[in-house]
């Protein structure tokens, strides 16, 4: 079932840009797209605005995601993939790129360089306990479940 998401646009860097959209039917992502042309070198990090502002649903969060394409033709990705949006942001979504590839990689204002993922979020309540119940994984940490 969709939920409303309100959206404002913001730092008026030129003619305004489409809205972010769903480019399948069964997109799980709507494409966000740079505000400002820019280059990223080898090795470069870069926040990117968007020219958007969101005010997400209660009890939702937006994911910021990498686009698949970017990191297999260039090697550009996020840096905190996924970012998070909370409900509560009402300032601008930037996206924190960087060039993993051997060569600059130059964007025009109103590429798609990432995707937002509209999610709910549960939220957890903690209890501090003196000790967790047995599993079959036990404190095995980063690879112990195989290859």
């Amino acid at each position: 079932m969709p939920v409303t998401v309100r959206v404002r646009r913001v730092g008026h860097r030129g003619p305004p840009l489409d809205l972010p959209r769903y480019e399948s039917a069964g997109a799980a992502g709507l494409d966000l797209r740079a505000d400002e042309p820019f280059t990223l070198a080898p090795g470069e990090r870069r926040v990117v605005p968007t020219g958007l502002a969101l005010e997400l649903p209660p009890g939702h969060e937006g994911q910021v995601r990498p686009r698949s394409g970017l990191a297999a033709r260039h090697g550009v990705g996020m840096v905190n993939a996924p970012g998070t949006i909370d409900a509560d942001y009402r300032g601008e979504v930037g996206v924190i790129l960087v060039n993993h590839g051997q060569a600059p990689v130059a964007f025009a204002r109103g590429d798609r360089i990432a995707q937002l993922v509209i999610a709910p979020v549960v939220r957890a309540e903690l209890e501090l306990v003196d000790a967790l119940s047995d599993s079959d994984r036990g404190a095995g940490g980063f690879g112990s479940t195989g290859q």
